[in-house]
C-alpha cells in the first residue's frame, strides 16, 4: 500500500489508501476497479489531472456542531485552504464529466461550499493563522490604541532609563519584558532611589527589573487596551465560526469529495505506472503476465535483487476443477515470491487497486487469506521452527474452507522428509476436498508423486537453466522440478559442496546396492576370495556365498563348476 499512497497529494488521501481493506462484494470491486480504470486511461493522455492536498479539518467540523463555540485561527486558516481546494476540485470534476467523459470519476463531485466564505476568511485570517486587521474595524481601532499605548510606554521608560545614573544602571540597560509589564533594568543598589514594583531579578541578584511610579498608570492603560483587542478577536472568531456554521455538512461532504478524489487519482496513477490491466472478478484464478508489486520500480528482474532487468511475468491458469497448484524448483529460483504475488494481486483487487496483472486475466473473490510463509519459530513461545508450521497448519485447518485462498511455503519441511511428506499430504489432500485454492511450495519428491495421483492437485515448477545453473523464473504448470540444492551450492561458492555431491553419489551406489541384496531370503556376514583373490566382506545367501562382479551379483566359480 505505501506504493500506492506515495502517488498521492496530501497526506490524508495516502493514509486513506493505507487503511483500505479488501472488500467482499464481487459487484463493489468490479465498480471500484471499473472507475480507477476510467481516470487511469485519461492520465496517460492528460497529465493535468492531479488532486490537491487538503489539511485536517477534522477539529474545525466538530466545533461547527458546538453551538457558541468558537474556531482558533489557525484551524480557520486551514479551513481557508480546504474551501479553496474544495472549489478547483469541484470544477475538475465537472470538466472531467462533461468533456472528457468520464461518468464514474465524477460522480464524486459535490457542490462545493458558497465562494463568499472563502472570500470572507481570506479578509479575516492571514495564512500563517493570524486575525488580520481588515476583520473588523473596531478591531483595527483597538489595535490602533494598543500601538499607541505600547508606544507611550516605550519612550517614558527610555527617558527614565537615560535619565540614570550610570552607576544606577545595570550594564547593557534596555527596556524589557517581565510578566506582561514593560519595565527597566537597574542596580540593586539603586532600587530605593527609583522606586517603583519589583517583576524580576537577576539570578545574581545584583540586578532587579523595575516598573517605575510614573509608568504604573500608563501599563495599566496599555493591559486594558490589550484586553480590549483580544476580546474584539475572539468576537472575530466567534462570528466566523457562525458564519461557517449552517454550511457545516456542505463543507464536510466536500471535504471528503477532496479525500476521495486523492485516494482514486493516487490508485489510477499507480496503475499507469505497473501498466496493470482491470481483471475479470469472480472468475477462476487465470493470471496472465503477473508481477510482484514489491519488485516493480526497482528495476530489478523478479527475484534478482540486484540484477537490472526487468521484472519477468509469470502465467498461471488453474482450471475449474483444479483446487492446488504445488510448486517445486529449484533454490533460488522463485517459489516464496510466486505464492507471495499470487496473493498480494488479489488482495490488491479486492481492495480496488489494479494489480500488476497483464489483459485477459480473472480472480476470484477470496472471503479469507491464510499463509504460512518464513519461519515462525519462536524461544519465547516454546515453538521450534517445526511445531510452528503444525501451529499455522492447525489453525489453517480449522478455518480454511471454499472461498480462501492458502499460501503454503516449504510444507512438510523441518521435520524427517518421510513424516513430513505424510503429514503435507494429508493436508493438501483436506484442502483440496474443501475446495480451498491452495498454492504450496515444497522439495519433497512424495508431493511431487501426489499430484501426480490426487485429482484437483497439479504439479507446477519454475524453469531452471541446467546448463548455467541460473533460474529462468519461468512457471510451468504440470511439470515437477529439480531442486538443484548441491549445483546451487557449488555455484555460489565452496569445495565443501563439491565434497557433498560426491558423498552423495555414495550413498546412491551404496543404496542401490542395499536394494539388490534385500532380496535374499537368508543373510550372514562373511569374508570370502573370489575372481581376482580380493578379499570382500560381503553379504551371503545360503547354501553358497555371493559376490560382486563387475557390479552385478554372482556365484563363485567353484559353486558353479560343483553345480555342473
Amino acid at each position: 500500500m505505501a506504493r500506492v499512497a506515495a502517488h498521492a497529494a496530501g497526506p490524508l488521501g495516502a493514509a486513506r489508501i493505507a487503511g483500505r481493506l479488501p472488500a467482499t462484494d464481487p459487484a463493489a470491486i468490479r465498480d471500484a476497479l471499473a472507475q480507477v480504470a476510467e481516470l487511469a486511461a485519461l492520465l496517460i493522455t492528460d497529465e493535468s489531472i492531479r488532486a490537491e492536498p487538503v489539511p485536517d479539518i477534522t477539529q474545525a467540523l466538530e466545533l461547527l456542531a458546538v453551538w457558541g463555540s468558537a474556531i482558533e485561527a489557525s484551524a480557520l486558516a486551514e479551513l481557508t485552504v480546504a474551501l479553496a481546494a474544495m472549489r478547483v476540485v469541484a470544477a475538475d470534476l465537472k470538466r472531467l464529466g462533461t468533456t472528457h467523459n468520464a461518468p464514474r470519476t465524477a460522480s464524486l463531485r459535490v457542490d462545493p461550499p458558497a465562494k463568499e466564505l472563502e472570500t470572507k476568511l481570506v479578509q479575516s485570517i492571514s495564512p500563517d493563522g493570524q486575525v488580520l486587521d481588515s476583520a473588523s474595524k473596531d478591531l483595527a481601532r483597538a489595535r490602533q490604541r494598543v500601538r499607541e499605548a505600547r508606544k507611550h510606554v516605550m519612550d517614558k521608560l527610555g527617558a527614565i532609563l537615560g535619565a540614570l545614573d550610570q552607576t544606577d544602571r545595570a550594564p547593557d540597560a534596555a527596556v524589557t519584558l517581565r510578566g506582561g509589564r514593560y519595565v527597566i533594568p537597574i542596580r540593586s543598589t539603586a532600587r530605593s532611589r527609583v522606586g517603583g514594583i519589583v517583576h524580576d531579578e537577576s539570578a545574581t541578584r545584583s540586578t532587579v527589573f523595575v516598573e517605575p511610579p510614573e509608568i504604573i498608570e500608563l501599563g495599566n492603560e496599555l493591559r486594558a487596551a490589550e484586553s480590549a483587542e483580544l476580546r474584539e478577536v475572539l468576537r472575530v472568531l466567534r462570528d466566523l465560526t457562525d458564519l461557517l456554521r449552517p454550511h457545516r455538512a456542505a463543507i464536510a461532504a466536500a471535504w471528503e469529495m477532496c479525500i476521495a478524489f486523492d485516494d482514486l487519482c493516487a490508485r489510477a496513477r499507480y496503475a499507469v505506472e505497473v501498466n496493470g490491466f482491470v481483471p475479470e472478478i469472480g472468475g477462476h484464478l487465470k493470471i496472465r503476465g503477473g508481477r510482484h508489486p514489491l519488485l516493480l520500480g526497482e528495476g530489478r528482474s523478479m527475484l534478482r535483487p540486484y540484477s537490472s532487468d526487468l521484472v519477468i511475468p509469470f502465467d498461471l491458469d488453474m482450471h475449474p476443477d483444479e483446487f492446488t497448484i504445488l510448486v517445486s524448483g529449484p533454490n533460488t529460483g522463485g517459489k516464496t515470491v510466486l505464492i507471495k504475488a499470487v496473493g498480494l494481486l488479489a488482495l490488491l483487487a479486492q481492495s480496488g487497486i489494479v494489480p500488476p496483472i497483464g489483459p485477459h486475466s480473472s480472480l476470484p473473490v477470496f472471503t479469507e487469506v491464510f499463509a504460512d510463509i518464513g519461519d515462525r519459530q519462536s524461544i519465547a513461545a516454546s515453538l521450534s521452527t517445526f511445531s510452528a508450521h503444525v501451529a499455522a497448519l492447525r489453525e489453517i485447518l480449522d478455518r480454511a474452507g471454499s472461498g480462501s485462498l492458502v499460501l503454503l511455503d516449504e510444507i512438510g519441511s523441518g521435520t524427517d522428509p518421510a513424516e513430513g511428506g505424510a503429514l503435507a499430504a494429508a493436508t493438501l489432500k483436506t484442502l483440496t476436498r474443501r475446495r480451498a485454492i491452495t498454492l504450496a511450495t515444497t522439495h519433497l519428491g512424495a508431493l511431487k508423486q501426489l499430484a501426480a495421483e490426487t485429482v484437483g492437485i497439479v504439479n507446477a515448477s519454475l524453469q531452471f537453466d541446467a546448463e548455467t545453473l541460473t533460474p529462468t523464473y519461468r512457471l510451468l504448470k504440470g511439470v515437477p522440478g529439480r531442486s538443484y540444492g548441491l549445483a546451487i551450492a557449488r555455484r555460489l561458492g565452496g569445495a565443501t559442496s563439491t565434497r557433498a555431491q560426491r558423498d552423495s553419489r555414495r550413498v546412491k551406489r551404496s543404496s542401490r546396492s542395499n536394494v539388490r541384496t534385500s532380496r535374499t531370503s537368508k543373510i550372514s556376514s562373511t569374508n570370502f576370495t573370489c575372481g581376482r583373490r580380493r578379499s570382500i566382506k560381503t553379504r551371503a545367501i545360503a547354501p553358497g556365498p555371493i559376490c560382486s562382479r563387475r557390479g552385478r551379483l554372482s556365484r563363485p566359480r567353484s559353486a558353479r563348476r560343483a553345480r555342473r
